[in-house]
């Protein structure tokens, strides 16, 4: 899997034709310092911010922070991994089939969420 950078708020934010202060205006701030921050990865954005930034864009955080999220995903792997081989070691209770099935999931690369009903 190719390295990716750690976020490309930048890239996207030229494409959607914004200036830095216009973002940040977007997201409830007054100046594009804060942006540049992001952008130049010197500061991480709160939960809030990378969801504004997804607003404010229109492109997922997931792919706005690439890098970051590839970086996360693979250290999730790994723990589930650890805690799948954990589980399969012991004598899993029935009502933790669901558990390792998701477990396993996840460290295949291949977990997902069912869509959600309302």
């Amino acid at each position: 899997m190719a390295q990716k950078l750690d976020n490309y708020l930048r890239m996207y934010r030229r494409r959607a034709g914004l200036f830095q202060d216009e973002v940040a205006f977007l997201m409830g701030g007054e100046s594009g310092t804060l942006v540049s921050r992001h952008e130049r990865g010197a500061r991480l954005p709160t939960l809030e911010m990378a969801l504004a930034y997804e607003a404010a864009l229109g492109v997922p955080a997931r792919e706005l922070f690439a890098g970051i999220s590839q970086k996360v995903e693979q250290k999730v792997t790994k723990r589930a991994r650890v805690l799948a081989r954990k589980l399969s070691a012991a004598k899993t209770p029935l009502n933790r089939v669901n558990a390792l099935d998701l477990l396993r999931r996840v460290s295949s690369g291949s977990a997902s969420w069912p869509a959600q009903t309302s």
